[in-house]
């Protein structure tokens, strides 16, 4: 490549430097010509350089600038010659090639004084000759200051032993990165043999477990088929149950239709011995007046030898105290029609101390249903207010409810209204509120449905209908 370098814009503005050829150097004539034919007409051409020998040319010119007496000295090279060593060629490589290139005379200043500092390998690159064990970067350097015979076969040589070197530096580099991935390579081989033994590891403790897993898999296949067996078995004597529960079934049918037959001789039995108690009941009714008498003299001296003093808190009043908390909604329950008279009920209720227990919603729903179920719980309380004024009897109603309702109007006086707790129903309570009851007290439980009739009359109650207590309340 020609020596000249581009002029470089990354210089500072006060040191960049423009190299500017002299006028009629290039007339000027080489000192040492080329052997070769010249044209006279016009100047030789520069040789390409190689990049090594470019910059020893300007390292040696940057080096013997400062030594020059100030005059011999180019003016583009005059502030160049001023910058520090480590400077000088670095920035002022431009200037110093372009004027290497234009101005022969300074060229041959440089060379002279190159040459002197050069010493034997000067001298032999004057005589056209160079030493195999010279540096080809230096031979060349000094043969294009020099420009002796053959000078450009000295720089051809030179750029051919630079590029021998730099193939060289190339195929070090690549046997380097050979060797690198060899090693590499071996080592990676050697990680893969221990991931190998790692995995053949795995792979016995794998086997080992699906081993395990096996023996496992034949122990439950054995235990499943132990309990198909035993389900088999199971099946077998479910089946032999039930043919002994049939035959049970047909017997006590067979049972049954014989007892509704002794029944129906019984109840005949009982026709006849009724129409011969008919002839005795006067006797009868003699002898239980006087048994009355005699009970209620009895009574009252039995009351005034204990000293027995009226209570404050009746049965009920216990069973009511422990229903403080909110009660809980619960399900409805089934409802069996009553069609008893309401005259029924004036005459239970006109027993001495007699108790009234209503199944509220159940009562409301058939008489009032149309209301709101806050309309028909004061009508309800309203009318059994009414019904303990006339008669004087502890009353109770009994709700179901998911929480204690409010908003309700003022319990009348004789009347007590209750609500069913979380996990009891109302039916529940009423019964409860039966077996509280002293035997031989009448209680009258007004409910429709047949389960809370058939559960208070086991505990001695009188269950009626829900259509005896609305006759009732709408003739009050």
């Amino acid at each position: 490549m020609p020596l000249t370098e581009p002029h470089d814009d990354n210089l500072p503005q006060e040191e960049q430097v423009v190299a500017v050829p002299a006028a009629g150097d290039a007339a000027t004539d080489d000192p040492m010509p080329d052997t070769g034919p010249v044209d006279a007409g016009q100047p030789e051409p520069e040789p390409s350089l190689p990049e090594p020998v470019r910059q020893r040319i300007v390292s040696l010119t940057a080096a013997v600038l400062p030594g020059l007496p100030a005059d011999e000295v180019p003016v583009p090279l005059r502030r160049v010659a001023k910058f520090a060593p480590n400077r000088r060629a670095r920035l002022g490589a431009p200037a110093i090639a372009a004027q290497l290139t234009a101005d022969p005379l300074f060229r041959q200043r440089v060379t002279a004084r190159v040459l002197a500092d050069a010493g034997d390998l000067g001298a032999a690159v004057v005589e056209g000759t160079a030493p195999a064990a010279a540096d080809p970067v230096e031979v060349a350097a000094l043969a294009y200051l020099a420009r002796p015979r053959g000078w450009r076969e000295l720089i051809d040589a030179s750029g051919a032993a630079v590029r021998a070197e730099a193939d060289t530096a190339v195929v070090a580099e690549l046997v380097r990165q050979a060797e690198q991935r060899a090693t590499r390579a071996e080592h990676d081989r050697a990680v893969a043999r221990v991931e190998a033994d790692k995995l053949r590891d795995e792979l016995a403790r794998v086997r080992e477990e699906l081993g395990q897993l096996r023996e496992e898999a034949r122990q439950l296949a054995r235990t499943l088929r132990e309990s198909q067996a035993r389900e088999r078995r199971a099946n077998e004597l479910l089946a032999t149950e039930r043919g002994r529960a049939t035959r049970a079934a047909a017997d006590a049918d067979a049972e049954l239709r014989r007892v509704r037959a002794r029944l129906a001789e019984a109840e005949a039995a009982a026709g006849a011995a009724r129409s011969s108690a008919k002839e005795a009941r006067s006797v009868d009714d003699a002898r239980l007046w006087l048994l009355l008498e005699t009970i209620g003299q009895a009574a009252v001296g039995l009351r005034r030898e204990l000293a027995l003093d009226p209570v404050d808190k009746l049965p009920a009043d216990f069973v009511a105290d422990s229903f403080t908390d909110s009660p809980t909604a619960t399900a409805a329950t089934a409802r069996a029609q009553d069609t008893d008279d309401p005259a029924r009920l004036d005459q239970l209720l006109a027993l001495p101390r007699a108790h009234l227990v209503v199944d509220g919603y159940n009562v409301t729903k058939r008489g009032f249903g149309d209301m709101s179920l806050e309309q028909q719980r004061k009508r309800l309380v309203t009318g059994l207010g009414g019904i303990a004024a006339q008669t004087g009897d502890e009353v109770t109603v009994v709700f179901d409810g998911a929480e204690r309702v409010h908003g309700l109007p003022p319990t009348p006086r004789g009347v007590r209204v209750l609500f069913s707790r979380k996990g009891e129903t109302a039916d529940e309570l009423i019964r409860r509120l039966v077996r509280a009851e002293p035997p031989g007290r009448p209680v009258v439980v007004v409910s429709s449905d047949r389960e809370v009739a058939d559960g208070v009359r086991r505990h001695g109650a009188y269950p009626l209908g829900a259509d005896s207590l609305v006759r009732r309340l709408s003739r009050s």
